[in-house]
Formats: C-alpha cells, sequence, structure tokens
C-alpha cells in the first residue's frame, strides 16, 4: 500500500490524516529547527570567529533578505506544476547552506551560507502550504492550524537540539547533523505528494490577475501586518522590557519558552474555526485582543507583563492560521502557492522593520510610546483588513 495514502489518526480529531500529510508537517518543523538552530548559534559563531555584533547582525539579515526574495519572485512556480521540485531544490539549498557552515571561517562564507538557507526555506514553506490546500480542501484551516504547531515546534526544539549539540561535541556539530537530516529529507518529498498535489494550473502569466489588486488579498495582507507588527515588537523588545522591569534571566527563557505552548496546542483549532466561521471574524478578535496585550506591556508592572503574555499567546495561535487561511481563500485555485509565499514576505519584512524601528523607539521614548503606538498601527490595520474584506467575496472558497 502506498504510504502517501495509508491514513494515521490524530489524537483529538474525528478523522484521519495521511501519511504524506505528516510528512509534510515534519518537514515544515525541519525547516524550522533549521532556522531556530542558526539563530541561537550566532553569539557562538560571533566569539568563536571574532565578528563584531553588527557583522552578526549581517548574518541573520542575509538569511530573512533571500526568504523575502524566495517567496515574492519563487513561490509561484509552485502553482505551475513544480511544486515537489522546489521542494526538493529548496531543501537542497538549505542542506548546502548547512554543509557549508560545518567548514565556513570568514564572514562573506558565514554570509553566503546563510543566504542559501534562507533561499531554500522560501521556496520549500509555499510549496508546503499549496499541497497541503490541495490535498485536503475540505479541513485545509485544520491542516494549516497543524502545521503552524509543527512549525512553532521546530523552532523551539531548535535552539534546545543546537545548544546541546555545540555543548557535547562542538561549534560544527548542530550543522553536520542538519546537513544530514536535509539530505534525508530530500528523498522523503517523493512519498509526501502525488500527482494532483503538484499538479499545475496551466494559466499564462497574463492570464493571472495580479494579487496585490485583489480586495480580499489586501484585506488578508492587512490582517498580516497587524500581526507581523506585534511579532516584531516582541522579538525586538521582550527581553528588554522584562529585565528593565527586573526580571531575571531565567525567567526571560521561561516566558519565551512558554509563550510558543499555546500556538502548538490551540493552532489547529485556531485555523478550523477560521475556516467555518470566517478568517476576519477570528482575526478580528484575536488581533484585537492581541493589540490590549501589547498595550498593557507599556503600562504594567512585571508580574502583569507576564501573565498577560499568556493571553496573548493564545489570540496568536488563533491569528497565525487564520491570516493562512485568509490568503488561501483570497487567492485564486492557479495562485495558491503565490499567496502563501507573499503571505510569508510580507511577514518577514513587517517584523524586521518592526524590530528595527522598535528598538529605536524604546531607546528615544521608552516603553509606553513604542507599544501603546504599536496597539494603535495593529487597530488601524485591523480595521482596513475589515474594510477590504467586505470589498470583494472570496475568490477561492477553501471549503470547496
Amino acid at each position: 500500500m502506498d504510504d502517501s495514502t495509508t491514513p494515521v489518526h490524530a489524537p483529538g480529531n474525528d478523522h484521519p490524516l495521511t501519511r504524506a500529510m505528516v510528512l509534510l508537517f515534519l518537514l515544515t518543523a525541519l525547516m524550522s529547527l533549521g532556522y531556530g538552530s542558526v539563530f541561537t548559534l550566532l553569539a557562538d559563531i560571533r566569539d568563536k570567529y571574532g565578528f563584531t555584533d553588527g557583522q552578526v547582525g549581517l548574518i541573520a539579515f542575509a538569511g530573512l533578505f533571500t526568504g523575502v526574495l524566495s517567496q515574492l519572485f519563487l513561490a509561484r512556480f509552485s502553482d505551475r506544476g513544480y511544486a515537489v521540485l522546489m521542494m526538493r531544490i529548496g531543501i537542497a539549498a538549505a542542506a548546502f547552506g548547512m554543509l557549508w557552515m560545518t567548514f565556513a571561517t570568514p564572514l562573506w562564507q558565514w554570509i553566503a551560507a546563510r543566504l542559501l538557507l534562507g533561499l531554500g526555506s522560501g521556496m520549500v514553506g509555499p510549496a508546503i502550504r499549496r499541497i497541503i490546500i490541495a490535498r485536503d480542501p475540505q479541513r485545509v484551516g485544520a491542516n494549516l492550524g497543524r502545521q503552524t504547531a509543527f512549525d512553532v515546534a521546530g523552532f523551539v526544539l531548535g535552539p534546545a537540539l543546537a545548544a546541546g549539540l555545540a555543548q557535547l561535541f562542538g561549534l560544527r556539530a548542530p550543522f553536520i547533523v542538519l546537513t544530514v537530516a536535509y539530505v534525508i529529507a530530500i528523498f522523503l518529498v517523493g512519498r509526501v505528494t502525488t500527482a494532483k498535489d503538484g499538479a499545475a494550473s496551466e494559466v499564462a502569466d497574463s492570464k493571472q490577475p495580479s494579487l496585490l489588486r485583489l480586495p480580499a488579498m489586501q484585506s488578508a495582507l492587512f490582517a498580516a501586518i497587524a500581526f507581523y507588527l506585534t511579532i516584531g515588537m516582541f522579538e525586538a523588545l521582550w527581553s528588554i522590557l522584562l529585565r528593565d522591569q527586573g526580571a531575571a534571566t531565567w525567567l526571560i527563557g521561561l516566558t519565551l519558552s512558554l509563550f510558543t505552548v499555546p500556538m502548538i496546542i490551540f493552532a489547529p483549532k485556531g485555523g478550523a474555526l477560521a475556516q467555518r466561521r470566517g478568517p476576519i471574524v477570528i482575526v478580528s478578535f484575536s488581533i484585537t485582543i492581541a493589540a490590549l496585550a501589547t498595550f498593557a506591556y507599556g503600562i504594567s508592572p512585571l508580574w502583569l507583563i507576564v501573565a498577560i503574555s499568556g493571553i496573548h499567546a493564545i489570540a496568536d495561535a488563533f491569528t497565525m492560521p487564520a491570516n493562512q487561511v485568509a490568503v488561501a481563500m483570497s487567492s485564486p485555485p492557479d495562485q495558491l502557492a503565490a499567496g502563501q509565499g507573499l503571505l510569508g514576505a510580507t511577514g518577514l519584512a513587517v517584523a524586521a522593520v518592526a524590530a528595527l524601528v522598535g528598538g529605536a523607539v524604546y531607546d528615544a521614548f521608552g516603553r509606553t510610546s513604542i507599544f501603546a503606538g504599536t496597539a494603535l498601527l495593529m487597530m488601524i490595520c485591523l480595521g482596513i483588513s475589515r474594510w477590504r474584506w467586505r470589498a470583494q467575496p472570496a475568490l477561492h472558497d477553501v471549503t470547496g
């Protein structure tokens, strides 16, 4: 029997998942595990090779840069029948980047290796989501939510794995292990897909509408901007905020770890609810809660900040898959991967800018100004999102 169609039952769900779908989730976790591992080792790379903080920042930025470009300009090829090929090339690029890191010494080599890792990740993500959407459109919300859970779980596991391997076997060990894992993943891709998953809609570029001109897509992207604004703030300022309020290092680390737990638990439920009730309905509630939490970070004492972050994490667990469902509903059937790539590129770009601006505003005007300002921008983007969603029915009903 073909493993790609053999059902496996997911705990807590009333319908089976195929082995192929589970492998897609595992590939998602593997790609994010690699990103989280490199992120964790940047300080060790700096110390070992004598790089400055700015040079290490350039290594980190290189991956974000190629991730944005590949999602913007390469995701569309997954819509033309090359989803399997895009996944294989993307994983191969990531594997080569990891392999290069096992030998890299000068700065340019680390930058080049990180460019390859970002390029590969940006190619794989939209291709996987296209296959998930096409394989089971009746349950696309729940499945995108599961993918989100695996994505977050991989990113959480990556730092622990990298730190443990580096401590036991040296700095190069995590890169060697991940290289082997990526090479194995290349051969598993063929077991993940079937002909219908990778099939293209043979539509000429000239006949494809621009996604950015579609009001429903504009709505989905403004909701994503609202979400990634607070993600960027969180990444840049969370540790600084808690330290300035007197938090110990262990508490900062604990809150960062616990923030991801609700996303792993609730993301599948959030995706299913978004498909059933409508993604913009869900993000209207979840982003409002996140905006209120963001505002509270600017005025609350330490204990209340920590408590509110748990509520914020639950809200984000609904927002993240709902954003993906909104883009799936807003994309024509022949541009599913392009839509998901546009979402991913938008998220990376907004989070990067928010992190950069947020740090400067925090230094200049303090925590109340930056968090209140971010909350206001989130609500403005949410308002625009609701307005544009009403302007056009979804082009592609993923409920079938």
